[in-house]
């Protein structure tokens, strides 16, 4: 009987496979302080490293209300920044989609107006306006995928600070294995083929390739769950 596999062993949140990190920052804008025909500003009150998040936190006192986003390039301790429709449109201030022109970058996107800023928020991103379209703006996210959302909602103007993040080299195991272990990921891993039969599905044999198909029904047990699970389809798609 082999031991239990990978996937088995992670399970559902096990001591082992949980993160260790505390945020210490709740990231998103009051979108209340920002009401229509109003300008309001706040003060940039520190730049500090928040754990398991690879931008710079900026935490903002505007009008008694203390709140933190992701920093933006070219922000810094003592900038004022400016809050809505009336605001100008330079890195830090946030303002309505319905504002930018286009081909402006922007981070911390609103999905909804309101819900404070959920797109756009990891280090060296940004979004491009495409296009206007009456009540609805286009922008182009980090995945190069076009998104549609109500030109109503709000953008903090700029490029998340700390782009080349992941560029830099680890250059030892011990620095990437703190790194996984803080965001609960396994690591390292072996490749399944590499394993004895017993301990993997896709193990076995004199050779390095599965020998089976790659797909598994989405009612398998967690011992035979790995590879394409419920694939609806595999491989490249043939150019038209």
């Amino acid at each position: 009987m082999g031991k239990r596999i990978r996937v088995q062993r992670i399970g559902r949140g096990s001591p082992r496979f949980r993160a260790s990190l505390a945020r210490r920052f709740e990231i998103g804008y009051p979108s209340q302080l920002i009401t229509a025909g109003a300008l309001r500003s706040g003060i940039v009150e520190d730049l500090l490293h928040d754990p398991g998040r690879g931008a710079p936190v900026a935490v903002v006192r505007a009008d008694g209300v203390e709140f933190s986003i992701p920093a933006v390039e070219g922000m810094y301790v003592g900038q004022r920044l400016e809050f809505g429709p009336e605001a100008t449109p330079t890195p830090g201030n946030i303002l309505p989609l319905a504002r930018l022109t286009e081909g402006a970058q922007v981070s911390t996107v609103e999905r909804m107006p309101g819900d404070g800023g959920k797109l756009v928020r990891a280090s060296g991103g940004y979004a491009i306006v495409v296009a206007q379209l009456g009540e609805k703006t286009i922008l182009k996210l980090p995945s190069k995928k076009d998104v549609e959302l109500p030109s109503k909602s709000l953008a903090v103007v700029g490029t998340v600070a700390g782009g080349g993040r992941p560029e830099k080299p680890f250059l030892k195991a011990g620095a990437k294995h703190y790194l996984m272990r803080a965001r609960h990921r396994y690591w390292p891993k072996s490749r399944g083929v590499a394993m004895a039969v017993a301990y993997h599905p896709f193990g076995g044999g004199s050779h390095k390739r599965i020998g089976r198909p790659e797909t598994v029904a989405r009612t398998a047990p967690p011992g035979r769950k790995v590879g394409l699970i419920a694939a609806r389809r595999t491989g490249r798609k043939k150019r038209a």
